[in-house]
């Protein structure tokens, strides 16, 4: 190629990787980092890969129906699983793009017509629905060689890719997902405490899942669908979380915390890249959606309840519930992201867009960090938002919101040196890391929470 052409390729590639990874500042001191600063990446032109961008219609529904929800969720859920249909085929070369995206703008018009008719037949139509059918191709880095199927050793993992690893290694982590710790500068900035302030914290132990609580249901987002996030959940705490949970039985479970705190608290399983069939490799929300490899167990889950740098904090209600992070933040944008990924030994530097690479004897870090303010009415919203709300940069919440304790929940993993892994996503969205996100139902007691309140509000440390 001549010296021309291949800088053409390189502005053309560094103009796809831009789009993917801008440098853009997050809640809590998240930054993204620049593209190329991973270890040993070369200069060379990326190759690159596509996926399918459709509009978040949930994310638009501010104010449902009580009467109505059951049936939007459940169309909501059926859009998703149109989405992720189409993207196999994409990924498979079972269909092209030009025809596949008007065959999937047709489905999602009938579908999102069913909820316009559900909320109409509670209330009133919403408007502007009807122009969120459409979707687009998006482009991003192409996945690591390595983690193409026919990399993988064994007739299990051939099987495996035959399940769905072949369109999973498509939409696999690219070597620009990652960034060398080292090279990122830190960036973890807190507000300063005020008089008022409420500086205790509540600690509970709940385990690291060691009873293997896993599904790929989402009970907040589609309650009553099977396999509605398309990829796997850890579960802690909470025995019985599914798809069908109800706040009786929730109420009712039993739990693997030590202080009987029944709260629900899950996240998208992480996986090595090793080419390995996992248990679910024939599974929905496994192998069948694009989620292939071994599951890493945590070597550490830290569960703590936070106060606020200026004011005391209120009970949260029972059942309130709260998601963190976007669990569509590469096509959806970062808007709502919320992922932080670090190394220990590191953690005033928090990666939103790029997994972390440890130096030896450190162990990769995902914290949560949920919104800690409340609208003092709700225990959850239409979109799953607009109920509870991240503090302002002093800590302050906004008018009509209330503060209450803030949940951080930090998980450690001990990663081989030199392995690829990934976070379980949805298949459209390629595991990049930036879709991390967090989930939790507040199912704690009464008394529970108020000697949890007491404890912040008193500025002790509980266990």
């Amino acid at each position: 190629m001549s010296q021309k052409g291949h800088k053409r390729r390189l502005r053309t590639s560094h103009k796809v990787l831009a789009m993917v990874s801008a440098l853009v500042l997050g809640g809590g001191g998240v930054v993204f980092v620049a593209q190329g600063a991973f270890a040993g990446q070369d200069d060379r032109a990326a190759p690159v890969t596509a996926t399918i961008d459709c509009p978040d219609v949930g994310d638009k529904l501010t104010d449902v129906p009580e009467r109505a929800r059951p049936e939007v969720d459940k169309n909501l859920a059926r859009l998703d699983t149109q989405v992720a249909d189409a993207y196999k085929q994409l990924a498979t070369g079972r269909a092209k793009g030009g025809a596949l995206l008007g065959s999937l703008r047709q489905q999602r018009g009938r579908t999102i017509g069913a909820i316009g008719d559900a909320m109409a037949g509670a209330g009133s139509r919403p408007q502007g629905l009807d122009g969120l059918a459409g979707c687009e191709m998006k482009q991003a880095a192409a996945p690591d060689p390595e983690d193409e199927p026919a990399a993988a050793q064994g007739a299990a993992a051939q099987d495996a890719a035959a399940q769905g690893g072949q369109a999973a290694a498509k939409g696999g982590p690219a070597r620009s997902d990652f960034v060398a710790i080292g090279n990122v500068r830190p960036n973890v900035r807190k507000p300063a405490d005020r008089g008022g302030a409420s500086k205790g914290s509540f600690s509970v132990n709940c385990g690291r899942n060691e009873n293997g609580h896993f599904n790929p249901d989402n009970v907040i987002v589609a309650p009553g669908v099977s396999n509605g996030a398309h990829h796997m959940h850890d579960y802690v705490g909470n025995l019985t979380t599914d798809a069908f949970s109800t706040n009786n039985s929730l109420a009712a479970s039993g739990t693997t915390c030590t202080n009987g705190d029944k709260s629900t608290y899950y996240w998208p399983v992480l996986r090595l890249r090793d080419g390995r069939a996992e248990r679910d490799a024939k599974a929905p929300g496994g192998g069948q959606d694009g989620n292939v490899g071994t599951i890493l167990k945590p070597k550490q889950v830290t569960i703590e309840f936070k106060g606020s740098p200026v004011s005391k904090v209120a009970a949260m209600p029972r059942f309130l519930r709260i998601i963190t992070g976007d669990a569509k933040a590469f096509t959806n944008g970062v808007g709502n992201a919320n992922a932080s990924w670090s190394c220990t030994g590191f953690e005033n530097r928090q990666l939103k867009d790029k997994y972390p690479v440890c130096p030896k004897g450190s162990d990769v870090v995902r914290t949560f960090s949920f919104q800690s303010c409340w609208d003092g009415r709700n225990i959850d919203s239409a979109n799953h938002r607009t109920h509870v709300a991240f503090a302002n940069k002093d800590g302050s919440c906004k008018p009509g919101f209330k503060a209450i304790p803030q949940l951080v929940q930090r998980i450690v993993y001990s990663v081989p040196p030199g392995s690829r892994f990934a976070v379980d996503s949805f298949p459209e969205q390629l595991h990049k890391p930036v879709t991390d996100h967090g989930d939790f139902i507040n199912v704690m007691s009464d008394r529970l929470m108020a000697n949890a309140v007491r404890c912040i509000n008193d500025g002790r440390t509980c266990r």
